[in-house]
This record gives C-alpha cells, structure tokens and sequence, in this order.
C-alpha cells in the first residue's frame, strides 16, 4: 500500500476567517471523495491548530498503489476540490511512500 501524505501553507494575507473557511471547506469536499473515487483506501484531512507552525492543511490518505495515486491526482471530482485552495494556497508539500502490511 502507498500513503500519500501532502502539507498545504495558506497565504499569510488571509484572514483568520477566510483562512478558516477555505480549510474547513477542503476537508469536507476531500473527505468526501471516497463516495466517487472508490479505489481511495483512506483519507483525512487535519486541520492545525497550533498557530506557531507553518503547515495549515495535512492530507493523509492510503491506496494500493502509485497507479492509483496518480489516477486520484487527475480524478474531476479531486481536481474540483482541489480547485478550493487554488487562490489561496503559498505552498505545498509532498511524500508517496510504502507501508507495510501488517
């Protein structure tokens, strides 16, 4: 299995609230997405709460394998909630790797 995991920053120029709104609107339309991308094994998103630290958004989900990832990656319906950060994001961060089955 392969865990994708992505960290979003959101852009400093954002309010608290708009901040707030953006974020909470990713998770639901992205936890959504197993509904319609049936080969998703897990996904969550979290949301930080420690205002000291640079990652606002952490994606962790899991897939059977790379194929599947990259097949998520260009899905509509992923690119359409993906669409949600879009104006908003200042960076993002990456790591695909194995996990053992266990």
């Amino acid at each position: 299995m392969v865990k994708h995991i992505v960290l979003f920053k959101l852009k400093e120029n954002l309010s608290s609230a708009e901040k707030q709104d953006i974020m909470h609107r990713f998770k639901t339309a992205i936890e959504a997405l197993p509904q319609s991308i049936r080969f998703i094994r897990h996904i969550f998103v979290g949301l930080n709460m420690n205002p000291s630290e640079q990652w606002d958004i952490c994606l962790d989900s899991t897939f059977d394998s790379l194929d599947d990832v990259q097949a998520y990656a260009a899905h509509p319906d992923h690119l359409a909630a993906a669409a949600i950060l879009k104006e908003a994001k200042e960076a993002r961060a990456c790591t695909d790797y194995l996990i053992n089955e266990e």
